[in-house]
């Protein structure tokens, strides 16, 4: 098997100083806790948490080798050491390395929401076994060159999310990543605490064309009210490709119709004058939107369109954004919807629309389940009682709210639809477990820092879980 790196390689790109035996490393990680048998251990260190002080632990757990900036206690006099000046700047060097020497057709992927999804998807489109994907939402300034550092040099494609919530951070990210095809899956008021105006989070994503290699392409939202700056500033940086997915009547990838039937989602479109009709593994009307652009994304890298949507019939939910399981309960059983990952006005108003479309059982209820929506600044608590609207408008029976802010939802509802405030997502829990009843499907979101996972966990620890839902597969 090729290893992934060698010792004279992570010398040679890091510039860093080779202690003990040469080594061989089939992996990279920057956690002691989960390293694998031959990875290279990469010791970060900020302002609370070192790696430095797990390097011995991670030697121990078979780490090939050890990336450091100084020389840490208890690895032993002849351990496998790479010494270079700072360890994210040389991670940083590593991720550089690797896009420097793969012939992989590379995709970025940012916007405001979607960038995970729209990434699985992708993954599945351009073919699982000679794709490589950012796990998770590795999308930040140690995760984007993590990410590309694990890139087997002999991958046929890429697919790397690029995240901020301030301008500037993703300029560095792309120009790392130096995308042959750039994706921006929408532009909307989130980060607003750290943003003026949705424009300026408009401009915050459209950096992420700044690193596009010449003669790449730009796959860009047509419906989107920044559509025509996105398109702007793509052409600025020297972008003359273009493809646009939509509803718009001039968009090349263009939503005719979708259903959600059982845990999939149906769709036709139009795809540069075609009809197309495909199914997606997931339920909801953003998957079938992104899978628009999915589609234009593999035509782009020299996928078969046809080929690249059958494969999305595959697609499972990440954790967290839209996860479905079927829980014993009572006399009968409930559906869970985790979207707990993270949560904003679209994403929320979205998994409601979502909800409203399944269909509960005999006797149950639609029940959301909802954590503060962070990071909106002096808009927050209008744009979360705004959300009442949405709740009619998608027939949800019962919502739950936790937190200040989801407390001036609840304060807006009316009464037959409030089943329970708390402060937290801890406190809201039992409330949730003692009032959901057989048939009901209940959808859980929230910010990450509102932790309503919690709320799934502890209905989990309530209920004897069945098999996972096939999702048409």
């Amino acid at each position: 098997m090729t290893p992934l790196w060698t010792s004279a390689e992570t010398q040679k790109a890091t510039g860093g100083e080779a202690r003990g035996p040469a080594w061989q490393a089939s992996g990279v990680s920057i956690d002691s806790r989960t390293v694998a048998k031959g990875d290279l251990f990469v010791a970060l260190a900020g302002p609370n948490h070192d790696g430095h002080d797990h390097v011995a632990g991670a030697l121990a757990a078979g780490a090939a080798a050890a990336l450091v900036h100084k020389i840490p206690e208890g690895a032993g006099a002849n351990a496998p050491l790479l010494l270079v000046e700072d360890t994210l700047e040389a991670l940083r060097a590593l991720g550089a390395a690797s896009r420097a020497r793969t012939k992989a057709k590379i995709i970025g992927v940012t916007g405001s929401v979607g960038k995970t999804g729209t990434k699985e998807m992708l993954k599945l489109a351009l073919g699982e076994a000679t794709t490589h994907a950012s796990v998770g939402s590795f999308n930040n300034h140690w995760g984007v060159p993590l990410s590309l550092a694990r890139m087997p040099a002999a991958s046929k494609s890429a697919v790397l999310e690029l995240g901020m919530n301030h301008a500037g951070e993703i300029a560095p990210l792309t120009a790392l990543v130096r995308p042959d095809i750039a994706i921006v899956t929408t532009v909307e008021a989130v980060h607003l605490e750290f943003f003026a105006s949705t424009k300026e989070i408009a401009e915050a994503k459209a950096e992420i064309f700044t690193g596009v290699v010449p003669g790449g392409t730009a796959i860009l939202p047509r419906d989107n009210p920044y559509y025509g700056l996105l398109r702007e500033r793509a052409e600025q940086a020297g972008i003359f490709r273009f493809a646009t997915f939509g509803t718009h009547i001039e968009a090349d990838a263009r939503l005719l119709d979708f259903a959600v039937v059982q845990d999939q989602t149906l769709v036709f479109a139009l795809i540069k004058d075609k009809p197309i009709s495909y199914a997606i593994g997931v339920p909801g009307r953003p998957w079938a939107m992104n899978s628009l652009a999915v589609l234009l994304a593999a035509d782009a890298a020299g996928i078969p369109i046809a080929e690249a949507a059958a494969a999305l019939a595959r697609m499972h939910p990440p954790k967290g954004r839209g996860e479905r399981k079927i829980l014993r309960w009572g006399e009968g059983t409930i559906s869970v919807i985790d979207e707990s990952y993270n949560a904003s006005p679209v994403s929320v108003r979205a998994a409601l629309a979502t909800l409203g479309s399944m269909e509960p059982g005999r006797g149950g209820r639609r029940v959301a389940v909802l954590g503060d929506m962070l990071e909106l600044g002096e808009q927050g608590p209008a744009l979360h009682r705004g959300l009442a609207e949405t709740i009619n408008q998608f027939g949800v029976d019962l919502v739950f709210a936790a937190g200040p802010l989801m407390g001036g939802l609840f304060d807006a509802l009316q009464g037959e639809k409030k089943g329970g405030h708390a402060p937290d997502s801890l406190q809201l829990a039992p409330m949730v477990a003692a009032l959901v009843r057989a048939g009901d499907v209940v959808m859980v979101k929230g910010s990450a820092g509102s932790r309503m996972g919690r709320v799934v966990s502890h209905l989990d620890d309530l209920a004897t879980p069945m098999a996972p839902v096939a999702n048409g597969n």
